[in-house]
This record gives structure tokens, sequence and C-alpha cells, in this order.
């Protein structure tokens, strides 16, 4: 199948930023921060402390890499609506992760705040931000939300952070794709890699959610950049998403019972990633 080259070629992100074949990153999916609504008052040094252990359970089990994520703050502000407060804890919990491991780290602001987390990328030394929306418009949990892509580059430019790379989420979850229902996924694909997107991300419908392969073929049908799965992974799955993906982010199967909430369980990441150097060293 010849791919269209909507852009001249440009270096392997995912290579660059990992030494390895088909990586795995691994989310911490932070307790509520400061302004958010489940946020009890707690003080601040116990989420970045459970932050800071899930991310040495990571470590230790091999994983690749690292996202956080402010997972707890819903219902989630729009992207206009992330307020400062949000951007300091999220930058000192990505602090307090880099002072106990030296696994690259990435971030997810959410709603789609992907000028924020750039931001922190900086302030922190991050490695990536994931954006669940780059390209076109969708109806999601929090209105339409359109793809920052425009605002995002010129953004990144004036803070120099070329250096952090844009992990962009194709078919986007939690939400509906009326707007663009006459475009294919591998259409949408195409459009992400030319908004410049570094590495596209096929998901399932939501947190947890199986991703198919038959997603991951159609977005690397429509794009030359490397293609991840963003959603559901298990140590079963590997072997038939990984006969097409490039790596995995995996949040909720890697922890306690496999519920999203809860710390980060050493015997899954174990299991999962047994079953990932099987299939690198098969392959």
């Amino acid at each position: 199948m010849v791919k269209p080259q909507v852009l001249p070629p440009k270096r392997n992100v995912l290579e660059a930023l990992f030494p390895v074949r088909k990586p795995i990153i691994g989310v911490i999916h932070l307790q509520p921060l400061p302004g958010a609504p489940r946020y009890s008052g707690q003080p601040v040094s116990d989420v970045f402390a459970a932050a800071a252990a899930d991310a040495r359970t990571l470590s230790e089990g091999g994983v690749d890499g690292i996202i956080l994520e402010n997972a707890s703050d819903m219902p989630f502000s729009r992207p206009e609506h992330i307020g400062p407060e949000t951007v300091a804890a999220l930058t000192a919990a990505c602090l307090a992760v880099r002072a106990v491991v030296d696994t690259p780290i990435g971030i997810t602001c959410v709603a789609n705040g992907v000028l924020p987390a750039l931001g922190i990328a900086k302030a922190v030394g991050a490695g990536w931000v994931r954006a669940n929306q780059w390209v076109n418009a969708y109806v999601a949990n929090e209105g339409i939300l359109n793809g920052p892509a425009p605002e995002a580059m010129r953004y990144r430019s004036r803070i120099r952070a070329e250096e952090v790379a844009i992990f962009a989420d194709v078919h986007v979850k939690f939400g509906a794709h009326a707007i663009t229902a006459d475009r294919s996924i591998a259409e949408q694909a195409t459009d992400a890699e030319w908004f410049d997107a570094d590495v596209l991300i096929a998901s399932g419908t939501r947190t947890g959610s199986p991703t198919e392969p038959r997603e991951v073929d159609d977005v690397r049908s429509g794009t030359n950049l490397p293609v991840i799965v963003g959603s559901g992974l298990s140590a079963d799955q590997v072997p038939a998403l990984f006969a097409s993906a490039d790596g995995a982010i995996v949040g909720q199967w890697l922890k306690k019972d496999g519920r999203w909430w809860n710390p980060v369980d050493p015997r899954r990441v174990e299991q999962l990633m047994a079953a990932v150097r099987k299939v690198r060293d098969a392959q």
C-alpha cells in the first residue's frame, strides 16, 4: 500500500526517545489535584508521594517510559479553563517522579490541555505530550473541542520546546465523531501527520477499553509516522496488537485489580513486560 507523503520525512521520534523496539509507556493516574472537585484538601505531598511510588514500580518492572496524567480531575475543564493551580501541581508531580526514576516521562493534561502540557514539559524536561485531539474537531464530554495543533505548534516554537514530541490520538476516545463521520480513520491519520504530529495513537472508546487491531491497521494505512496503542492493552493482547503497533501506552491494566485509580501492581507489570519481551525476541 502506498501511503500519502504529506510532509518531508522526519526522524522516528519513538526510536529517538526509547532505545528498544515496541516500547511500553506506563501511566501514572494522579490523585485529584488542587482546584478539582474531588480534591479533598489533603497535603499535595501525599499526591506526589503516591506518584513517585507508582513511578518506582513501573521503572523497576521494566517499562520504557512513564506518562503522568491529571486523570482524577473530573469533570475535566475545557482547555481554555485549565487553571494555573493544575499546571503548578502537575509540574510538581513530574518533578517528584523525575527525582526517583530516570525513565523518560511524558505528560497528558486533560481535557486536551496541550499548551499547558507543553509548558510543563519544557520546565521539567519531559520528552513528549499526549494530545487527545490534535486536528479537526469532535464532540467530547466537555463539548465541542477543536484540534489545538496550529496554536500548539506556534506555542512550542515560542518557548523553544521543539525537543518535546507530539503524541496524537487519531480517533479520540470519550466522544462522538459526527463532525468527521465522512472521513475515514486513515484520512484522519493523514491529517494528524499533515499538522506535524510525531507519533500517532490508536485507542479504544474509553479508558481501559480494548483497542482493536483493525484500528491500528486503519491508522497505519494513512501515515508514515510510528503508530502506538493508547488504550486497553493487556498481556494477552500483546501478540495480536504488536503485530502492527510500534508500542503502547498502558494504564488501567497495570493497576491493582485492573482499576485505574488503584496503585500500580508490580505483578501485572511483570506479566505485561514478559509478554512484550517475548514478542520483541520473536521479531
